[in-house]
């Protein structure tokens, strides 16, 4: 568990560094003024200064915090702060500070992508076999089959389908395929299998994989950083349906044992085989990170993005007093979820 441990922080840190350091590069660019550069939470165990920035490393791995003069728009209500303030800088400079996070981690997810098809190449969305007396055998799909589009979602990788047939519920699909050169579309509704407890639409592949090369390669990284974008998207979309509970989500101590899970899986297969697994648990996790800390939640970057759009349309910004309390009540919520969720991963071990 030591050397997962270590893993864990590895990720921790490329991710959520690269999150700041979005916020900083933009904040520093726009001239605004960065008071602490936080890695980690709670008390601060390693810090130094280095021009008007603090930065401070922590020892709970639950994310980090890039703090800008005058942001705390509750407790600086009644402070006086130069044009180097984050409330004094333009809506659009603040805009841009606020997304600089989420984009560095969409922005690390690709590079990483990169490398992860760079090495292990694509997995083409085309049909190996199709399971007896399934949706897609009585829709007419054949081995062979290249799947081009489903729900008018179009599809690049394999795994997509995986996911989208994982997290359907009994809902028709509308599947658009080539076979021959000539593009048909069915639909098909999965059907429940008791033995495994969910629905299948009956294809079964991933064994065609493609190595791009030069543009090729920039395009599939695209796809495969697109796919976990839309994973996280499709998770949010089941979760708001009801179809997954507090047990589904995972916090910190969560991701330490998803790492110790892969380590002592791809231990006996070898050091490459190990690092492109962490390196895809990686893209995975930054993508999420991005995606989830741009949902319009506040004391998320999401949170602080709605009140400047709204700031936009208002053509002022609202009252710092107003805004400060929805930021505390949404810190204070959040919190909570986080406490529930740690909660529920320390729990979970002893299951």
């Amino acid at each position: 568990m030591g050397v997962s441990i270590l893993i864990f922080l590895l990720i921790f840190s490329v991710i959520v560094i690269g999150h700041e350091f979005g916020h900083y590069a933009i904040a520093r660019r726009s001239g605004i003024r960065v008071k602490e550069f936080d890695i980690g939470m709670g008390p601060s165990l390693v810090e130094w200064q280095r021009g008007e920035t603090r930065f401070c490393i922590k020892p709970l791995p639950f994310g980090g915090a890039c703090i800008f003069d005058g942001m705390d728009a509750l407790a600086d209500s009644e402070g006086e702060y130069d044009e180097h303030a984050f409330r004094n800088a333009g809506v659009w400079q603040r805009i841009a500070t606020v997304l600089a996070g989420p984009v560095m981690n969409f922005i690390i997810g690709f590079l990483l992508a990169l490398v992860i098809v760079g090495f292990s190449g694509s997995d083409l969305p085309v049909v190996n076999s199709v399971m007896e007396n399934s949706a897609a055998q009585e829709a007419g799909l054949e081995a062979g089959d290249t799947i081009i589009r489903i729900n008018h979602m179009n599809i690049h990788l394999y795994r997509e389908i995986s996911v989208m047939s994982m997290l359907n519920y009994g809902e028709s699909m509308d599947v658009t395929y080539e076979r021959d050169g000539v593009r048909k579309t069915v639909t098909l509704t999965p059907k429940y299998y008791e033995d495994d407890a969910r629905y299948y639409i009956g294809l079964v592949g991933g064994g065609n994989v493609l190595a791009p090369k030069g543009l090729n390669l920039v395009r599939y990284a695209f796809y495969e950083a697109q796919y976990w974008a839309r994973a996280t998207f499709m998770s949010l979309g089941s979760m708001l349906k009801g179809h997954f509970s507090l047990d589904d989500l995972a916090g910190p101590v969560g991701v330490v044992q998803v790492v110790d899970e892969t380590y002592e899986a791809t231990k006996p297969l070898g050091l490459p085989t190990m690092v492109l697994s962490f390196l895809n648990l990686s893209c995975l996790l930054t993508i999420n990170l991005g995606i989830m800390n741009l949902l319009p939640i506040p004391a998320l970057d999401g949170g602080r993005l709605l009140l400047l759009l709204i700031e936009v349309v208002r053509g002022k910004p609202l009252p710092p007093e107003k805004e400060g309390m929805v930021h505390l009540i949404g810190a204070a919520l959040l919190f909570m979820l986080v406490i529930a969720v740690l909660f529920n991963d320390i729990a979970r071990l002893f299951r």
